[in-house]
Formats: structure tokens, sequence, C-alpha cells
């Protein structure tokens, strides 16, 4: 029966018409199957998706603390300010009191103490510390030293509402260390 196909040159032809026919439809029917199925429509994306894929400034959430920490820093310097003239105002008030009696009464005592607490603040919202070292260069009198609180605290009062936010001010720090170790000398002859 092989040698029959083969010695009949027409029966070959015939097969390979066949098997194209068969491949054709074969082929037609993958792609008839292909387009009858149901195309799934892709899932809508949530709010959250779409927000991600969208050119994203920042989240909501994001800008807010930004908007809070901004917030925050601008309270922080507005109380920074504030210290700083009410130090200078008790430090000007400590040099009145003191010029009218030319000596301190007890609630000079309770100014100083309080004048020292705001320029320490002052000085560590600033970046600084205390000084390893003492002051070298005070006042030799209480008087001098009584007088000096006065221009000291008004400097440094002047010198806060001129630094930006977000400063380390070595000027601040320093002119704040001398403004305290005046306060310490004047309490230390004071008692």
């Amino acid at each position: 029966m092989a040698q029959n196909l083969i010695s009949r040159p027409v029966n070959i032809v015939h097969l390979a018409r066949i098997a194209a026919l068969c491949t054709f439809l074969l082929w037609l029917s993958s792609a008839a199957v292909a387009q009858s199925r149901p195309t799934q429509p892709a899932p809508q994306p949530s709010p959250e998706d779409k927000h991600d894929r969208d050119m994203d400034f920042g989240s909501r959430v994001s800008e807010m603390r930004t908007v809070l920490a901004i917030k925050e820093e601008k309270k922080a310097y507005e109380e920074n300010v504030a210290r700083a003239k009410e130090a200078e105002q008790l430090a000007s008030d400590l040099k009145a009191s003191y010029e009218a009696k030319d000596a301190f009464a007890p609630e000079d005592q309770k100014r100083l103490e309080r004048l020292e607490k705001l320029t320490r603040r002052i000085r560590n919202e600033a970046g600084g510390s205390d000084p390893k070292e003492g002051e070298t260069d005070l006042p030799e009198t209480l008087k001098s030293a009584v007088l000096s609180l006065a221009d000291m605290a008004e400097g440094l009062c002047k010198e806060v509402k001129q630094t930006p936010r977000r400063i380390v001010s070595a000027s601040i720090i320093g002119k704040a260390n001398k403004l305290i170790n005046v306060i310490r000398f004047v309490r230390e002859k004071v008692h």
C-alpha cells in the first residue's frame, strides 16, 4: 500500500492539499475561538491607585504634615521672640529698680532668676549650651553689671528678631552666654 501511494503522484498532491486545508481550518478555528471569548473589562482603578499613577506632587497627608511643621516652627519662633522681648523688659525693669533704690528688692531677685531662665531658653533654642569655661570679661562693680544687663538684653532681643527661623546663630548664643554670666555675677554680688 505504501508503494501504491508513492506510485501515484496524484494522491500525494491530494494529501498535501488536505493537510494544508486542515492546518488552515485549525488556524481559523483558533482565531474564531479567540474572538468569541468575552473580554473581561479592566478593573476600575481605585482613587488611591489613580492618585498614585498621576503626577504626584505630594499626598494630602504629607502636605498637611508639612503645613503643620511650618506652623509649629513659626509658633516656636514667635515664642522665642516673645521670650527675648520679656527678657529685655525684665532687664530694663531691673535697671530702673536698681537706679531708684541702689539695691535689690526680693522681687528683683525673682526677676533676675526669670531673666536667667529666659536667656538660657533663648540660647538653647538657638542651638547653644552652657559654656565649659566661665566668662572672664565681667563688669567690675554691681552697678556697672546691672546697667549692662539692660543693654545686653536689648541687643539679644534685636538679634533674635533679626535671625530667621531654623538658623543656628553663634551671635545669639554668644550674647546669651555673656548675659547669663553677667546675671550670675549680679546674683552672686547680691547674696
